[in-house]
């Protein structure tokens, strides 16, 4: 989808391109088709579908910098800038502000595990939630224009619990991401957009 001339492409799962004036970001890239080689890689957390080396070299350049927590760090190679929650850089003019994500009531992500990002591009404020249930955090992210919330349930929040955390932060757009992978299927993608009281768009993969 293009928005203001920032293009934003669903890659399956929880991966997502986002493009604008020549930077090229990735989020999560995993069992990506994508050749376009990355000046920003973003990796959440260092769970295989989402810290993926394959992917990762794949779209990797001698100067694309990966932003991502010690943990994930450890496990790639490249230049990398390590962030924890609530701390905010800037690469290449973007801001990012790394934020949390975890799971409540389950052992896949306790806090501090991984993270979720705020990217600032263009004037636009996207936020990637990563691997995360409905937690308090997210009442402090607020100006989002484009939301990507887990939908799949079992290792994330599942559609319903996502529809409360868009209520709360309340975006411009909502998207709904992974599901149709590892867990969770376009009918849970389908009930979020149902049930949001919002904008929400369901991307196909490659668009």
């Amino acid at each position: 989808m293009e928005i203001d001339g920032l293009q934003l492409v669903w890659l399956g799962h929880a991966g997502f391109k986002i493009k604008k004036d020549g930077i090229v970001i990735y989020i999560d890239p995993f069992q990506i088709e994508e050749d376009e080689k990355a000046d920003i890689i973003l990796i959440t957390h260092d769970h295989y579908d989402h810290c993926s080396k394959e992917d990762i070299e794949k779209i990797r350049k001698d100067d694309t910098i990966i932003v991502c927590n010690e943990k994930t760090a450890a496990k790639i190679e490249g230049n990398k800038k390590i962030v924890s929650p609530d701390e905010t850089i800037e690469v290449l003019g973007i801001k990012i502000h790394a934020v949390h994500a975890y799971n409540i009531g389950k052992e896949f992500h306790p806090k501090g595990y991984g993270l979720g990002f705020i990217v600032e591009i263009a004037g636009k404020r996207i936020y990637h939630a990563g691997d995360t249930d409905f937690i308090p955090e997210m009442k402090d992210i607020q100006n989002i224009d484009i939301a990507l919330l887990p939908v799949g349930g079992t290792y994330t929040m599942d559609a319903e619990q996502a529809v409360e955390a868009a209520e709360l932060i309340k975006p411009k757009i909502a998207i709904p991401m992974h599901y149709g992978s590892i867990v969770g299927s376009e009918k849970d993608a389908e009930t979020f957009k149902e049930l949001y009281s919002g904008r929400a768009y369901i991307l196909k993969k490659g668009e």
